[in-house]
């Protein structure tokens, strides 16, 4: 048995590095086209491009660890199964389990690799692409100067050549308006006949030198007792050097501490604490949105000043409408707000009249006397429009706050997810090469783009479910490997009863049945 391990750890290295590769190269290139357009014409050396693309490979390992397994272990059990070497093992008295328990071991240490590089590489990695990525965007493009095109990239001067030479210096009918002195100067433009261009050799320094022209320079107004005048002035020159420092095309490192608290770049540890804090904020922004309601509330009434008018007979009403005790409360009520030295303003008092029970009136407002009734409309207004602007506030902290909580926990256990889904692959990818019992790189990467697609299509519609609150963060990050537990067990169990993937027993049965009826209803010759 430690021939038929080696055999398969051997057998299974090989694929895995390979396919590993190829989709470690297609995920980082899909990435990187994203960002094609942004780093283009920057002039970035190579060695911050490899350093970018080696950040954004870390960052893709979950993706092509998966997908790796599945592809190495369809290609091993698929070359056993076609060179019937699978049967063999298995008429020894071996089962299929057995035969997988060293790829089982392996593809443990994947997922838990997996693992690792999610809560301690990944984040790292993830930042320091974010930094440079940011760095490559604010940096200015490389300086190229195109004949009969007026170039800005130098800071406050414009550069126009008609023509230039094929070794890339010599330069012809060249425009140079130089604008860092528009305070003092309204024109100042330099045209020459002839020049030439280069970069010196440390590549700090843009020299032009220029043959054969003039300088044209008109100063600001001067104001005398004349009159204004507008003095012109022209230099000719046989030679010219312009120097420009290429300071501002390099580009300068950005402090990684104002990305490090987004939620890629934050451990599994860290993840949990956010999303702990988020929680918490939730409810406490829910606790505040109640007590600025009742705050609220208890302000409104304790701005507002009652006086409480009684009928001729003393008849109030009690809280059930019933005409009894003379609403003995409400004038008490009154008498002590009367007596407790408030201040309040005329247009805050109010006049209640009660001359009948609390069930002869259709709304509240009619308890009131009639010169009080709009005044009173107008202020119920002002308060409830008050309300709804405290209300919505809150509110829209609270959605901010839960759905920032759902990603930040979705983050978190999405890391979980792929690290166990290379071990569900291997229970999927392991009984599909030995069912199909083809080997190669032909059909064991077809099956694998297949289950792969469909655990990528799952993923996506079970983030978008916890985004729209339908699931917990929790299960929208399992159910992609929970829906796959099935699919590998069925195929699992498949594989080791040496039953093929869909029996077509019935099917034959059914089509030579037909065939034997047609045959009957024949007319004989």
């Amino acid at each position: 048995m430690k021939k038929v391990d080696k055999l398969l750890l051997t057998s299974f290295i090989g694929p895995f590095i390979v396919s590993f590769g190829i989709a470690l190269f297609v995920l980082v290139m899909q990435f990187l086209w994203l960002y094609i357009d942004e780093i283009a014409g920057k002039g970035v050396s190579v060695f911050i491009l490899l350093e970018l693309i080696g950040y954004l490979s870390i960052s893709t390992f979950p993706m092509a660890l998966p997908i790796a397994v599945l592809i190495a272990s369809v290609m091993v059990l698929g070359n056993l199964a076609e060179r019937y070497e699978l049967s063999s093992l298995k008429s020894a008295g071996i089962s299929l389990m057995r035969i997988m328990r060293s790829l089982i071991v392996i593809a443990a240490g994947i997922a838990l690799f997996s693992y690792v590089c999610s809560d301690f590489l990944i984040p790292v990695a993830n930042l320091k692409f974010k930094s440079r990525l940011y760095d490559i965007r604010k940096q200015k493009p490389a300086l190229t100067l195109e004949k009969e095109v007026f170039n800005e990239d130098f800071q406050q001067f414009v550069i126009r050549i008609g023509d230039k030479a094929r070794d890339g210096e010599t330069i012809k009918d060249v425009l140079i308006e130089d604008q860092t002195n528009s305070g003092k100067l309204r024109f100042n433009q330099i045209l020459a006949d002839s020049g030439q261009m280069f970069t010196t050799r440390d590549k700090r320094f843009f020299v032009m030198n220029l043959f054969d022209g003039a300088q044209y320079q008109e100063p600001a107004t001067q104001s005398s007792s004349g009159g204004e005048r507008y003095p012109f002035i022209r230099t000719n020159f046989k030679s010219w050097t312009k120097v420009w420092a290429l300071e501002e095309f390099e580009m300068s490192r950005t402090d990684e501490d104002r990305f490090k608290n987004q939620r890629s770049m934050l451990s599994m540890t860290q993840l949990r604490r956010n999303m702990d804090s988020l929680n918490m904020e939730v409810d406490t922004n829910r606790y505040r949105l109640v007590v600025d309601l009742m705050a609220n509330i208890e302000r409104t009434y304790n701005s507002r000043f009652l006086n409480v008018e009684m009928d001729t007979t003393g008849q109030g009403a009690d809280s059930a409408g019933l005409a009894t005790t003379p609403g003995k409360q409400l004038v008490r009520e009154a008498r002590r707000r009367q007596t407790s030295g408030t201040t309040i303003r005329p247009d805050q008092v109010y006049t209640q009249k009660i001359d009948k029970p609390l069930t002869d009136y259709s709304s509240i407002l009619e308890t009131f006397v009639p010169e009080d009734q709009e005044r009173l409309l107008r202020g119920a207004i002002g308060q409830s429009r008050s309300g709804q602007i405290a209300l919505d506030r809150r509110m829209d902290q609270i959605v901010s706050r839960r759905k920032e909580a759902i990603k930040t926990g979705y983050e978190l256990y999405t890391k979980y997810s792929f690290a166990i889904v290379c071990l569900i692959f291997l229970f999927i990818g392991a009984p599909m090469g030995a069912i199909i019992r083809k080997g190669g790189f032909g059909y064991p990467i077809l099956v694998s783009i297949i289950f792969f697609v469909t655990f990528i299509m799952l993923t996506i519609m079970c983030r978008k479910l916890a985004e729209a609150y339908i699931l917990t963060p929790f299960w929208a990050a399992m159910a992609p490997s929970v829906t796959l537990i099935p699919i590998g067990t069925f195929l699992t169990r498949r594989a080791m009863n040496d039953s093929q993937m869909f029996s077509t027993d019935r099917l034959d049965r059914f089509m030579m049945k037909m065939r034997k009826r047609f045959q009957k209803n024949e007319p004989a010759v």
